[in-house]
């Protein structure tokens, strides 16, 4: 299948500009209430970018941690258009997730959801964060969208260059240590064009659903920036619910849904939803984990709209294969690459040998969307970065006819209801229970979750646990995702013949 690259831009905010300029009385944002064409957003993201700039944010950082909004979605391109690199983060980390990232990214700027004040103010103060917004609508608090009418013209400042970075995206590691992914403007602008060369969208037709988080690369490429190319609208939802869902999906009238298996198992789950037709449904993306083939046949017959799964990491600023919206798309499979995406398949031993086609090895990609690097660890990039290939960790193979099939993703990684947990990140916050002697953490098959957490514990001599107070520990410490929904209690954890914790017969004995 030939691709041909449309057309491409060279950063986001060109995007925006483009989209300001061609339909600046079209509906471009949607969540709650709020609703702004192209013209009020363009003021919006002028306005907050003006006030940034003279924050001295260029070359910087800007943390943005916010949930759902337009506020977000303001956000992050004033912060690129101020010339300052976004780093987006979870409304729902803790305290003990959010210090290390904001310590590693030295932000000068902090944009937050008002009502995480009383959690946010000692870390900004440990982090030396010199100006912080808040967002909200009570005293000493503001909305992003209030220069939606006076805001100036995106043009009044200079804007980003292809090579600048734009983005600075957290993940975690099999060490539970985050990395910060350095993303240019070049890489994510890219990416978008990529998308639309197997999942090409329509001019100034198309009404996207986002149900995801936005502060995850996925929603960031799909829906944020995939939405502008388009001259589209984008319907936000602050938090999932079936009946929130549904009355997006009809009253919007939403042409395409992005979405992950949680989400589509869910709405496949309601009596309710499965009696309601969509006729203006045309396309439903699905990433972030894997979708039963089942599942996606029966969205499928339930919506009548193809449901196209693609494959990407935040190292690639999003899905580097898709399954085609007009070709062939195989249930299981995560598609072919993009237009300039290459993927290899390499042994796992050295990662040095291309393996043949229908033989799994690691996977590897090469082209312009690869990040720059990782934040600070130029080990790490190298590592990772080998002759141009980006060695992604996960495991899959290519068919005949290019069609990349996922065995395994990286080493130790859980994806839960679309959000990756790394096991060692939870047993640290066990190992910080006095009663625990050992922790161990494991992925376990959810029918709901796609995945969730379970805990083999070893208490201390003389130790009295329960598994309610153990839940309740991590809590304090943990998102609510990566808190275990399952403890089991052991004597002592197995062990490989060299004394190595091994997982591997903790998931046989739990699958027995």
């Amino acid at each position: 299948m030939k691709l041909t690259l449309p057309r491409l831009f060279p950063t986001a905010i060109h995007m925006l500009a483009d989209a300001v300029r061609q339909a600046p009385e079209r509906e471009a944002l949607v969540c709650g209430g709020d609703r702004l064409s192209y013209a009020e957003y363009g003021r919006c993201v002028g306005a907050l970018a003006t006030e940034l700039a003279a924050l001295g944010v260029r070359g910087q950082r800007v943390a943005i941690v916010l949930g759902n909004s337009v506020d977000l979605c303001i956000a992050v391109l004033a912060a690129q258009l101020a010339g300052a690199q976004a780093s987006l983060l979870n409304p729902m980390y803790t305290v003990h997730e959010l210090a290390p990232l904001l310590e590693d990214m030295q932000a000068t700027v902090i944009i937050h959801d008002a009502a995480l004040t009383p959690v946010l103010t000692p870390l900004i103060e440990a982090s030396a964060i010199a100006h912080r917004i808040a967002v909200g609508n009570g005293a000493g608090e503001r909305r992003l969208i209030a220069g939606r009418q006076s805001g100036p013209a995106l043009d009044t400042l200079p804007w980003p260059a292809p090579d600048d970075l734009a983005l600075l995206m957290y993940t975690g590691g099999t060490t539970g240590l985050p990395k910060g992914v350095d993303l240019a403007h070049s890489c994510t602008a890219f990416n978008v064009a990529q998308l639309n060369s197997l999942v090409p969208t329509r001019m100034e037709q198309e009404r996207l659903l986002c149900v995801m988080p936005l502060g995850h690369i996925y929603a960031i490429a799909v829906c944020l920036h995939n939405i502008i190319y388009c001259r589209g609208c984008l319907v936000i939802l602050p938090r999932y619910s079936v009946q929130a869902v549904t009355e997006a999906l009809i009253g919007e009238r939403i042409t395409l849904l992005s979405g992950g298996p949680t989400m589509f198992i869910g709405l496949l789950a309601d009596e309710g939803f499965k009696q309601l037709k969509f006729p203006d449904l045309r396309c439903s993306y699905s990433g972030s984990a894997a979708l039963a083939e089942e599942t996606l046949r029966q969205w499928e017959r339930l919506t009548g709209a193809p449901t196209l799964e693609g494959y990407g990491q935040t190292e690639t600023a999003g899905g580097v294969t898709f399954n085609p919206l007009n070709g062939v798309r195989k249930p299981g499979s995560v598609g072919i690459p993009v237009a300039e995406a290459e993927i290899q398949i390499v042994d796992t031993d050295t990662g040095t040998q291309a393996l043949p086609q229908g033989q799994a090895g690691e996977i590897c990609v090469r082209g312009p969307q690869n990040m720059r690097g990782y934040r600070g660890r130029p080990q790490e990039t190298a590592a990772t970065i080998r002759d141009g290939w980006l060695h992604t960790g996960d495991i899959g193979y290519l068919d005949a006819d290019g069609y990349l099939f996922i065995c395994d993703r990286k080493k130790e990684m859980i994806i839960v209801s679309g959000f990756n947990v790394y096991p060692r990140e939870v047993e640290e916050a066990l190992f910080l229970h006095p009663e625990i002697l050992e922790a161990a953490v494991i992925g376990v098959s959810d029918s709901y979750q796609g995945e969730s957490l379970k805990a083999y514990i070893v208490p201390r001599a003389g130790s009295v646990l329960d598994a309610d107070a153990i839940k309740q520990h991590c809590r304090a410490r943990l998102a609510p995702y990566k808190v275990p929904r399952k403890i089991e209690f052991m004597e002592a954890l197995p062990r490989t013949s060299v004394g190595k914790l091994d997982k591997k017969r903790l998931r046989v004995t739990d699958d027995e």
